[in-house]
Order: structure tokens, then sequence, then C-alpha cells
């Protein structure tokens, strides 16, 4: 973070009945921190005579979560591959933002899906230096789920222990934004207050609410389906909250090492991606499976019927950055005394996402003018 930030990025644990808690000032969706290789690539072989770009490899970091189901899919059934003849796409899963933006700045990446506090955070500590955001990738996704039997109305949750996956991501920031709205109070370091926010991560978020440790927790897919097979219901659906229902989950991130050595890569890649996002609009049913054969092929195991179904139709693919929501986060972010106030001047360069888009008959997007000059 930079010095004018309030927090520092740290990793620590903190008791929560016993359960482990995960805290960190960088995260996006609040998994683990450990990055793998992906045998995606075998899946999705080069043909022998294909013509390589400009670069000979490009490689693709995202996360096993549905929010990120363009990589997913992109990635396991060739779509990205494809547009990149032969330049060869070298995956990588992460299980965190942190560890993302790390193997982003030390040059081991060149190319991410990640969430809007992670590119925010890392934009900033860089003072604009290391990462772009070229373009969207998904919106929504993110739900308020409660134990029915102690929260039954919005105002029975104060008072209670709500669980967001680490201080100062996405969905802790969305939480203690609509704490304040109610008119409400909670220490944004501690988590204590008018509602407690404990810290979680979301691997172990499910086992939290089966021990009663939390009463409910503000949480993306699919860890809020997760709970709700556990006896959770939904509260509030965060698009509940947005303007026109849309706000940034996942956006593309690229090293501006990268783009500015490979445009012809990049813009490949965002080929591959608009094609692999209207494939997935398209054919909703047969995107789940194969976003879920994906998942399987990363854990060993898939999701249950249970869980992915109310969960994938909650999750909106989109070509859009949805920049003027990235905005509104950080302004949460300041107005909770999370960070200062951000120059988010330049986060944004879509000019190759606007010409691919122009290509396949899209209209363009906007960068609510964070755009490069």
């Amino acid at each position: 973070m930079p010095a004018t930030t309030r927090t520092t990025l740290r990793r620590s644990l903190v008791a929560a009945a016993a359960l482990p808690v995960l805290i960190g000032a960088l995260a996006s969706c609040g998994y683990g921190a450990e990055a793998k290789k992906d045998d995606a690539a075998e899946k999705a072989p080069v043909a022998a005579d294909a013509k390589k770009l400009s670069a000979p490899e490009v490689r693709i970091g995202y996360f096993p979560n549905l929010t990120h189901a363009t990589a997913l899919i992109g990635v396991k059934d060739g779509l990205i591959q494809k547009e990149l003849g032969g330049t060869v796409l070298k995956p990588q899963t992460f299980n965190a933002g942190p560890s993302e933006i790390e193997a982003l700045n030390g040059g081991s990446l060149d190319i991410g899906f990640i969430g809007p506090s992670p590119s925010i955070n890392a934009y900033v500590k860089s003072k604009g230096k290391n990462l772009r955001i070229i373009s969207g990738s998904a919106s929504g996704g993110v739900k308020l789920v409660v134990n029915p039997d102690k929260i039954k109305t919005l105002d029975d949750v104060k008072g209670k222990r709500i669980a967001t996956p680490q201080k100062g991501n996405t969905q802790d920031v969305a939480l203690l934004n609509w704490i304040a709205e109610k008119g409400w109070s909670v220490d944004p370091e501690s988590g204590k207050g008018d509602v407690s926010v404990v810290r979680t991560d979301n691997k172990v978020t499910p086992d939290a609410y089966k021990s009663g440790s939390i009463d409910g927790a503000w949480v993306p897919e699919p860890t809020a389906s997760k709970l709700v097979s556990q006896g959770a219901s939904v509260l509030l659906d965060e698009t509940s909250l947005w303007p026109d229902k849309k706000f940034v989950i996942t956006n593309i991130i690229v090293s501006q090492k990268f783009l500015s050595e490979h445009p012809d890569v990049v813009e490949a890649v965002l080929r591959g991606t608009v094609k692999t996002n209207a494939w997935i609009n398209a054919n909703p049913d047969k995107a789940k499976a194969s976003a879920n054969a994906a998942l399987e092929a990363e854990s060993g195991k898939a999701l249950a019927a249970k869980v992915i179904d109310p969960a994938w139709p909650s999750i909106a693919i989109t070509n859009d950055p949805l920049a003027a929501t990235l905005k509104t986060q950080s302004e949460w972010a300041v107005k909770a005394k999370l960070i200062d106030q951000p120059d988010l001047a330049g986060i944004y360069d879509l000019k190759l996402l606007n010409k691919v888009l122009k290509e396949a008959g899209q209209p363009e997007v906007s960068d609510a003018g964070l755009g490069v000059k």
C-alpha cells in the first residue's frame, strides 16, 4: 500500500471460535495464497503450423472460482488459445489477489483475472506503473446469507457476527459501507462495533457457519450457495444495491510492460475472452457444466448441483469493466477509512478491447474517465 494508506499489508492469523481467520488488505476473493501451474495448456494444444505472435508465450492467471468463469472456460475449451495461434497460453491458478499481483509485479505473470480491490491497491502502490485494467469479466455473484433462526430482517443484522473474506477486500468494503448507510458504526481495523465483522477465509467460512461462530456472511459465489446448502438463507443480493443491478467483481489486468511490448498478444487474448463470453451467454447450461468441469480439474471435486445451480445465474459474464462501479468501490474504501483518496487516473486502457468489440459488432465500453490519456 502507498505511504498515505492507513492500512498496511499483512497476513496474520487471529482466533475466531478456534477457527483460522485470514486478514489481508489486498485480497479480492479471500482464498489461500499459493499459485500453481495448470495443465490446461495440454487440453488446448497449439497447432503445429500455427503462427506465433510477438511473444512465444503468454502467462495468464486466474482463480478456481465461478466469478472467473471466462478464464475457466476460455482456457479449458481452448477458446483463448485458438486466437493466440502459435503463441502458447501458459495458465496459472491463484487462490488470492495478493499472490497474483506479486506474480505480475515479479514478471512471472503477464495477464490476470482479479477483483477490483487488489487492482486498485496494486495500481496505487506502484504509483500507476505496474498494471492496467483492460477488460471486465464478471459482475455480481455476491450475497449476504444468514442464519434464518437468528436473523430474519436486515435490522436483525445489528449485534450479529457477519463474515467477509478479508479486511479491505471487495466484499468487506461493501459490507462496511452498507453498515454505515444503516446508521451503525464499526471500527474498520478490528471489525468491532454494532456489527461484528469477522474476516474469515472463504475456505473455512462454511465450517465457521456450521459451528455457529458466525451468524452470516457477505461473500461471493460459490461460498454463498455453499452456506445456503447448509441451511442459511439469502437476506440480500448485493446487485440490488447497485444502479442497473451491476457491479464489477472480476477484471482482466495486464502488466504494463507486457502490454507495451506485445499488444498483438494482448489483443488476441481479448479476442478470445470476448468470444468466450459470447459463448457463455449464449449457452448458459453448457457453460455452467464446462465451468464446473474446469473446477473439478483444478480441485479434484466438482460443485454439487445444489451449490452451482443457484450460484451460476447470479453471476453476469460481461466484457464491460463497469468502471464507474470500481470508482464507487474505491470511494467506499475511503469512507470506511481503509485507504486515503487514491489517484486512479490511467488505471484503464480499453483501446484494444473496444477495437475487438467493434470488430465483433458489439458496443464499446467506458472507462468512466479513468483511462490512459
